[in-house]
């Protein structure tokens, strides 16, 4: 059994994989857009987001995160969570933290505390709140 979370960027999931990409970084291993639907109404896809992302599969180290643009209505409220990723070294978390940090609201930046060398959250651009972290 695997627990995978699933975002809805609502209108932005192109740009938002196209920073992850770089940022943590994400591997794109499906990607479908809603006019490739295998079960698109009559006159298929509505055309104000046919080229939009019905689904996607992100691969980040050794977990999946799965994203889609979801109703397309432009809000997108993350709210109640973070993602916690857990990098190997400070650099790695450094090099992570800063990436994501582009257009970020910091909340407690990367430093060392009582339980890792290297610890900090943030809200990304898109809402999304990180934790970083080097395992003590």
């Amino acid at each position: 059994m695997h627990l995978h979370p699933y975002l809805h960027f609502n209108g932005c999931c192109e740009e938002a994989i196209e920073f992850y990409k770089s940022a943590v970084p994400a591997k794109v291993s499906f990607l479908m857009r809603f006019k490739e639907s295998p079960e698109l109404p009559p006159g298929g896809a509505n055309p104000a987001i046919a080229d939009k992302v019905l689904h996607a599969t992100l691969t980040i180290g050794n977990s999946i995160l799965q994203v889609s643009d979801g109703r397309c209505s432009g809000e997108t409220k993350f709210d109640g969570f973070c993602l916690s990723i857990s990098t190997p070294s400070e650099e790695e978390a450094k090099r992570i933290f800063a990436s994501l940090s582009d257009g970020a609201k910091v909340f407690m930046p990367l430093g060392k505390t009582f339980f890792s060398p290297c610890f900090g959250m943030l809200t990304d651009k898109f809402g999304v709140s990180w934790m970083v972290i080097v395992q003590a």
